[in-house]
């Protein structure tokens, strides 16, 4: 039928060559008509003067017959002839309906009843013969008479296969489906480069790398003829965080565990982590949940994340205490202390934990009753503009005891993150640090158009915070700390070359700890025990083999992140920079990434007006950005006072 077709067609538009092709199912019967494409060669088209859209034609088949011009028919063949049922196994599916329901129904109840009398059955036996048949009769009716799904409705017990279906499709598809590199949001060969080293396994690649070099978007750092040799043991591994206003500045590793509460995690997840961080001296962050007592047992160093909700520093009305916060600030662990404005994955989001949920740890961690509902509100009250945040940061800092305090933000605006700049300018006050948050950022719950469309990833986000700082002089005043999406040792080299001084991971430990991206974080469901309070989940996660996967995880990453700075011929990471990594455009063109993401020079954003301002002539078309957000970022903090006065 098909051939005849095509012949016909071709015919009649007179082409030398055509290729037909069949979009649909195989069915007259089924739901949705056959869509017919002729592929007409361009040879043909020249030839004739056409113009012609692609496809080039398009036939809606309905009643599995075709004409031609000439209004010939097309003669059915045998296999047209055949019943659906024969023909196309989904048609079994459409088949069914209440009324076969009904008939098969009254069919194994029949069957049932002869087999009961044939046999002469006991009580006990016919109970069991029927059994089967009433359940089908009790699944099906109340699939007819729920009001919630149509396809049960229409399709009763039968239609119950697409549900179970969807349930396996995950898993079907993450093992059976895709390859090594389809997976998302980490492939597989990202999340097998981290289970081999925190197994302390040969995380070797043999015969060569996977990735098509071609492909656009393909990245790579360049090499040195000239390697150097550095010790992942070295200082130069290390960065100290706090300037001269800390009197208790912190040693930190170029790469430390990333903000995930407690609660979101379970007891043992805090625990194994904690204690990894204690075994590889590197720090692990709190996330906004508070401090919580798993967090102090194994002795690790800590980053208390500070968020809206206060947890840990607060009074019964939700508002900051400084009470309080000098009673956790004070214990030995807490080495800085981290204010949260937003985070990649939710920005500008707030929470809600249900009091069916606070458990004794829970409100013990977080100070609050466990017979309320938990908040935490999209912004902060303890300030209300960038100028009071600077000096509620330095607030922070003389209750902590001189500990270094920084701010966590995931970029959206630039002329708001202009005002927090100018702020600081203006005040004279800084974070010791700041925390780049890539809207690729992971989270155990979020709206996915928050998760999928708000937010600055990392790249452009901390190229954007890196070139504020550096525009105003006040670069060497602070640390910058990437996290969204890291996992190699290439992230962390493609991050510090972009102005980051050292990286924060939360899924990369997380898949130390044995996660398996089942995508089950915010059902309380997790298999590995990560993600829930369940305890007979929890006891899966065992804290002694788990915390030794987290310090291997650190060791072979911050170990193979030392060797290829020294394969380029770098002598410290601080020598990174964006024109030693490059990346190809399209399948002829590569470039490196100064090309696009080149930080401005220092005070070049003071002095673009000025006559010194000729210097940076080669960024004129950037300061005419900067230059106007930053304008803008002066606005709002005028206009911010002004508020405040009235």
């Amino acid at each position: 039928f098909f051939d005849r077709l095509k012949f016909k067609m071709a015919r009649v538009l007179r082409c030398r060559s055509a290729s037909l092709s069949v979009i649909a199912p195989r069915s007259s019967t089924a739901m949705f008509p056959c869509v017919f494409t002729m592929n007409i060669s361009d040879e043909d088209v020249k030839g004739k003067g056409w113009v012609v859209h692609k496809p080039a034609i398009q036939i809606r088949h309905l009643h599995r017959s075709a004409s031609t011009r000439n209004g010939d028919k097309v003669k059915p063949s045998k296999s047209m002839n055949k019943t659906s049922s024969e023909t196309y196994f989904p048609d079994f599916i459409h088949a069914w309906g209440r009324g076969t329901f009904a008939s098969v129904g009254a069919g194994l109840t029949g069957l049932a009843a002869a087999a009961i009398y044939q046999f002469d059955m006991s009580l006990l036996g016919g109970a069991a013969t029927l059994a089967p048949v009433a359940l089908y009769w009790k699944a099906g009716l109340g699939d007819m008479s729920q009001r919630h799904h149509a396809i049960l409705r229409n399709f009763p017990l039968l239609g119950r296969m697409r549900y179970l279906l969807e349930t396996l499709r995950p898993e079907i598809h993450q093992y059976f489906v895709e390859n090594d590199r389809d997976g998302r949001p980490f492939n597989r060969q990202k999340r097998a480069n981290v289970y081999q080293r925190s197994k302390n396994m040969e995380a070797t690649m043999p015969f060569g790398t996977r990735k098509d070099v071609t492909n656009e978007g393909y990245e790579w750092a360049g090499h040195s003829l000239w390697p150097v040799h550095l010790d992942d043991t070295s200082e130069s591994a290390r960065v100290l965080v706090g300037g001269e206003t800390c009197s208790q500045p912190y040693s930190a590793s170029i790469f430390n565990i990333s903000a995930m509460s407690y609660g979101a995690l379970s007891d043992n997840a805090i625990l194994a982590l904690n204690g990894g961080a204690k075994r590889g001296n590197f720090f692990h962050n709190t996330g906004e949940g508070g401090v919580s007592r798993f967090h102090l047992q194994p002795g690790g160093d800590i980053v208390w994340n500070i968020g809206t909700g206060y947890f840990g520093c607060r009074n019964l009305d939700g508002s900051f205490s400084a009470e309080k916060f000098v009673e956790t600030a004070s214990k030995p662990n807490i080495r800085m202390i981290e204010l949260k404005l937003s985070q990649g994955a939710k920005p500008g989001h707030g929470g809600l934990l249900p009091k069916e949920k606070i458990s004794p740890a829970i409100a013990e961690a977080r100070g609050v009753p466990m017979d309320q509902d938990c908040n935490s509100p999209p912004r902060h009250s303890a300030f209300n503009n960038p100028v009071e945040m600077m000096y509620f940061i330095a607030k922070l800092r003389e209750l902590s005891g001189g500990k270094p305090v920084g701010m966590k933000l995931c970029v959206g605006r630039p002329e708001e993150l202009a005002a927090v700049v100018h702020a600081m300018v203006t005040t004279g006050l800084h974070p010791d640090f700041i925390t780049v948050d890539g809207a690729e950022g992971g989270t155990g719950a979020a709206p996915p158009e928050f998760s999928d469309s708000i937010g600055m990833p990392l790249i452009e986000g901390l190229t954007l915070v890196n070139s504020f700082l550096r525009g105003v002089g006040i670069r060497d005043k602070m640390r910058l700390i990437g996290s969204g999406r890291i996992t190699s040792s290439f992230d962390i080299i493609r991050t510090l070359s972009l102005g980051a001084d050292m990286c924060n991971s939360a899924r990369g430990f997380m898949f130390s700890l044995g996660c398996i991206q089942a995508l089950m974080c915010n059902t309380n469901m997790c298999p590995t025990g990560i993600t829930t309070n369940q305890p007979h989940l929890m006891k899966g996660l065992v804290v002694e083999t788990k915390e030794t996967r987290v310090f291997n995880y650190h060791k072979h990453t911050v170990k193979s992140t030392m060797e290829m700075i020294g394969a380029m011929g770098l002598n410290s990471p601080e020598e990174l920079e964006p024109s030693l990594i490059y990346r190809r455009i399209d399948g002829f063109k590569a470039s490196h990434f100064e090309k696009f993401y080149t930080p401005l020079r220092t005070n070049s954003i003071l002095m673009r007006d000025s006559d010194a301002g000729d210097l940076y002539d080669d960024q004129l078309e950037q300061l005419k950005d900067f230059g106007l957000w930053w304008e803008k970022g002066k606005e709002i903090n005028a206009k911010f006072a002004q508020s405040s006065t009235a």
